[in-house]
């Protein structure tokens, strides 16, 4: 089976369709020389520049972005950033390692609000907490498992029953739930946007420059992409699942697509049905809805899952916009404004692929639908890795990946897994 190389997909950016136009950057052409090279102008390619940057000003460093910066996967996200560590990293069982990991979460979302608040960076930054949702005896169960951790790690939060749901989010689909404040909600493309554009000046950021191979040159590596070079010492693949395609183990990474829809603005006495003020919900059940609302009173949902292609997106709008009714009869007749896909990088037992892979090239990947908060804390790290300096261990807090099986069987395994798991959520779904 053919694997996913380079970012493709069938659908603009829904996020991205909302923001006037961007300033194109220019393609990487001729022959360039850097210190360091990095592969993907996400959240965790922009922490490594910054933090690489601030530590090593006299090194030349260029970024490259295959797509549009806030086209690609970082701006595709749901747009949740959790000051907390995300519910599959979370166990009430390792309270020492979950408070570092929450200590350094709530690090790194200090960092990123401090640089939209230093640049004036337009992106509806706003810590509204996040619900968290459950409607059957699977999903009912996690949410009991995730209050567990809470409560040992001494998080605040609020228990809901169905009725104090329906008032906060205009649905009586949920049996009960709980609201912690730990979490902002972002336009996610905006973010990115200016994330990039607030990098200094001395951080060369060329788009739609996709690196298509590394290769050792004498003591450097050298990066091909379609109208240009770079010869560096250092490489960072910030790409997620698509470094597989440069060097990253592929026994261990695999590309996950998910699917998100927004609505158009809807009249305001829909928006107050549902709640004026912007929320976000997350599934309790791993293959469960994401839910959120907009400060122009939109709604998003997002849900569903493919392993490697992307599914066909009118396919994809039919199935979301049922998920949708179910939980708000009243929008029967309201339609999606955009529909897309976007792609994650997922390793079987969660844990991110992160190093040194060999002599001066370094991974950050399978951030398993981590985003923002936490592919900003891996990149920060990555940098001090890079420069041989002191460092969060990795692997010790978050794991080392496992092995999955080649082709086909893990693809076999993928889905039935998948069908599986579909079937134990099917109330989430």
């Amino acid at each position: 089976m053919s694997k996913t190389v380079q970012p493709s997909h069938l659908r603009p950016c829904g996020w991205q369709a909302l923001l006037p136009p961007a300033t194109p950057r220019a393609e990487l052409q001729g022959e360039q020389v850097a210190d360091l090279a990095i592969v993907g102008a996400g959240y965790t390619g922009v922490a490594v520049a910054q933090t690489y940057h601030a530590l090593a000003p006299d090194r030349r460093i260029v970024m490259l972005e295959a797509e549009r910066v806030g086209e690609g996967s970082p701006g595709r996200n749901s747009g949740f950033m959790l000051e907390i560590a995300l519910a599959n990293d979370a166990s009430s069982g390792q309270l020492a390692r979950m408070s570092t990991l929450n200590a350094l979460s709530r690090r790194a979302m200090a960092k990123l609000k401090a640089q939209v608040d230093d640049h004036a960076i337009e992106c509806q930054l706003q810590r509204t907490g996040t619900y968290r949702a459950a409607r059957g005896g699977e999903g009912r169960r996690a949410l009991a498992q995730y209050r567990d951790f809470l409560d040992a790690a001494g998080l605040s939060y609020e228990r809901l029953e169905r009725e104090q749901l329906a008032t906060a989010l205009g649905t009586r689909y949920y049996a009960e739930g709980l609201y912690s404040p730990d979490c902002y909600l972002v336009q996610p493309a905006a973010l990115i946007r200016g994330l990039v554009d607030a990098l200094p000046e001395a951080i060369d950021c060329r788009e739609q420059s996709p690196a298509l191979a590394i290769q050792r040159d004498a003591d450097a590596w050298r990066i091909t992409t379609p109208n240009g070079s770079i010869r560096t010492r250092q490489v960072v693949l910030a790409n997620n699942a698509f470094s597989r395609s440069l060097g990253a183990d592929r026994s261990r990474l695999a590309a996950i697509y998910t699917y998100a829809a927004l609505t158009a603005r809807l009249d305001p006495a829909l928006t107050a049905a549902i709640g004026a003020a912007p929320w976000g919900l997350l599934p309790t059940h791993r293959l469960g809805c994401t839910l959120r609302t907009t400060r122009d009173g939109r709604l998003m949902i997002r849900a569903q899952y493919s392993y490697e292609r992307e599914r066909d997106n009118a396919t994809v709008a039919a199935d979301l916009k049922a998920s949708l009714v179910a939980r708000y009869p009243e929008l029967a007749d309201i339609e999606f404004e955009r529909v897309w896909g976007g792609t994650t990088g997922l390793t079987y037992n969660g844990a991110p692929l992160w190093g040194e892979l060999e002599d001066g090239i370094f991974v950050s990947a399978g951030c398993n639908g981590g985003g923002i908060v936490k592919g900003t804390l891996l990149g920060d790290a990555l940098a001090r890795l890079a420069l041989k300096l002191p460092t969060v261990d990795v692997p010790g807090l978050f794991g080392k990946p496992s092995w999955m099986p080649p082709e086909p069987i893990r693809k076999l395994a993928f889905n039935t897994i998948r069908n599986i798991e579909q079937h134990k959520g099917r109330d989430e779904a």
